[in-house]
């Protein structure tokens, strides 16, 4: 979805902040005592791919027990939710969330922007990942949550399904099986946002969020994650030829849709999802340290993007490169870095919300001073990419051998919990492992990273998505307040479209493919109204509304 920036409205932003001023979602209006959080709340229900013996003869059986239950709104039978109940080969999950916002008793505003947090974790538990982190509940996501929650925001950090074997034998086993969790994560985090929507306008708005502004934030694996979500809106998007185990085979993916589901997470033999008449759209995405699939996912029109990435991340490229395993060093699948594929944002105009957000804070020279220079470290040279607005190039120190070069030096843990003691191989700790690309991990260190991604993060969001007012008045821009108040869905879609506007009427739309061409249109008058397909092939396209007082796009997807 585009947004578009008011100039003098960013400006004055930043002024306010550089004041010292306390202006919400900018800077720290609540104190800690002021944070509530709400813990363990469901969002979802699904098949749990790690913990299911999906080799036993009875799955075919036990996914029509499973299916039938969901279609006709029968409770699941006790058995499939108890990994130590060896009746069904089949395990389901209930997919849970942590809610964390300013007290409703103390806040002001009814309608706050949403940040839904992934975690990190290579898509398996800690500490078989390698690590003492891996859960929505880890240190780093805790801060950060409470940090955009003292700001205004509300932060919600989700668990999604892990699951896939990097021990394997081929790197093409490795691959098909990591594209498969990811994928199931990004059915998990769309699933999280129709339930956000759902509770929003049908079940009081309990956590009184505002459903046209939510902001996916990925950690890591969950940077991966949350990077798609942004980026995959086409089923032909699964069949390029990193994602096919034959790569001289056009209609063959490692991602069987018809196995686990359309994009949007429905339909498919080993997925429980059902729709519930909200879309799954987002309004912005933040990358810490993940990578994109692949560059050909992004478009004109794609959500803005922030990323933070270590120059010399030796899991997830910081330009392009190969998935390195952490506990393995195996190579698994290419992928774009943030340093590729942030300039490719700009260029197709994506970030003009806040491109041009004036010098003059700390964290915004820090980032423009690292463009175009080349950063070395040993015999190794990395070139920053000029045009990379968004990007906050990360450069720390060469720590020299016998560590690797740092990845995530926003992260922390207790080394005495239990996950950090385990012993993942003779004589080596989660603790221990960890350590070796954050030598010289601590709370400090880490928060002080946190507090430059939230000083940099925040203005941007503050100006993609024009957080001067309640949700329903945002901006002083009358065009946003209408687009704010547009509906469409489901999305993708994959037969009749509704198309509503909670503010105007809608005069007419036209349907246009990605190089312009008018495909459909008609007059309606209304303010809501169904699209039939009207022979529309799968692809992306653009929906374009005619109000009396201006136009709206949006983009469709049609499966």
């Amino acid at each position: 979805m585009k947004t578009t920036l008011r100039p003098l409205i960013a400006l004055c932003a930043l002024v306010a902040a550089s004041q010292g001023q306390a202006q919400r979602y900018l800077t720290e209006v609540f104190t800690n005592d002021q944070i509530t959080v709400t813990p363990n709340l469901i969002y979802g229900t699904n098949i749990d791919f790690l913990t299911s013996n999906l080799g036993s003869p009875n799955v075919p059986a036990e996914v029509v027990e499973l299916q039938t239950a969901v279609s006709t709104g029968q409770p699941i039978p006790a058995a499939y939710f108890n990994p130590a109940d060896g009746s069904t080969a089949l395990k389901v999950t209930n997919l849970r969330m942590d809610v964390y916002q300013p007290d409703q008793t103390v806040d002001n505003e009814s309608e706050r922007p949403v940040v839904v947090y992934l975690h990190t974790g290579n898509a398996l538990p800690p500490p078989i990942n390698g690590s003492p982190n891996g859960q929505r509940t880890d240190s780093t996501a805790v801060e950060i949550c409470r940090q955009m929650a003292r700001r205004g925001y509300v932060a919600v950090s989700m668990s999604y399904r892990l699951g896939w074997n990097p021990l394997a034998a081929t790197e093409q086993e490795r691959r098909g099986q990591l594209l498969n969790a990811i994928y199931r994560a990004i059915h998990d985090t769309r699933q999280c946002i129709r339930h956000l929507k759902q509770e929003a306008n049908e079940g009081g708005n309990p956590h009184g969020i505002c459903t046209e502004r939510i902001i996916v934030l990925g950690e890591g694996t969950g940077g991966y994650v949350a990077l798609a979500n942004a980026t995959l809106d086409n089923p032909a998007e699964l069949f390029i030829e990193k994602f096919r185990p034959d790569p001289f085979n056009p209609n063959v993916s490692y991602v069987d849709t018809n196995m686990v589901g359309n994009l949007a997470g429905f339909g498919g033999m080993m997925n429980l999802y059902r729709p519930n008449g909200y879309d799954h759209t987002s309004h912005f995405c933040v990358n810490l340290g993940g990578a994109l699939a692949d560059e050909s996912w992004l478009a004109p029109g794609d959500v803005p993007m922030v990323a933070f990435h270590t120059v010399f991340d030796p899991f997830a490229p910081f330009t392009s490169g190969i998935v390195i395993v952490p506990t393995t060093g195996g190579p698994v699948v290419p992928v774009h870095g943030s340093n590729h594929f942030m300039p490719l944002v700009n260029q197709y105009g994506n970030n003009a919300a806040f491109a041009n957000l004036p010098d003059g804070d700390p964290f915004t020279d820090r980032a423009r001073s690292l463009y175009g220079t080349t950063q070395t470290h040993g015999s190794v040279n990395v070139t920053i990419n000029t045009g990379a607005e968004g990007l906050f190039p990360v450069v720390r120190p060469f720590a020299g051998a016998p560590f690797t070069e740092e990845s995530s030096p926003w992260q922390f843990w207790d080394p005495n919990s239990p996950l950090a003691l385990t012993e993942i191989q003779p004589d080596v700790t989660a603790h221990m492992a960890a350590m070796m690309s954050n030598p010289d991990m601590s709370p400090a260190k880490a928060r002080a990273y946190i507090d430059s991604i939230m000083g940099y993060l925040n203005p941007r969001i503050h100006a993609a998505l024009q957080l001067d007012a309640a949700c329903a008045t945002l901006g002083v821009d009358e065009m946003s307040m209408l687009a704010a108040n547009v509906e469409l869905y489901p999305n993708p879609a994959h037969d009749v479209v509704t198309i509503r506007s909670r503010q105007a009427a809608i005069l007419r739309y036209e349907v246009l493919d990605l190089n312009g061409r008018l495909m459909h249109a008609a007059n309606v008058n209304r303010d809501r109204f169904e699209m039939a397909r009207n022979g529309l092939a799968p692809g992306v396209y653009f929906v374009k509304l005619h109000f009396a007082e201006g136009t709206v796009t949006r983009k469709l997807v049609m499966d």
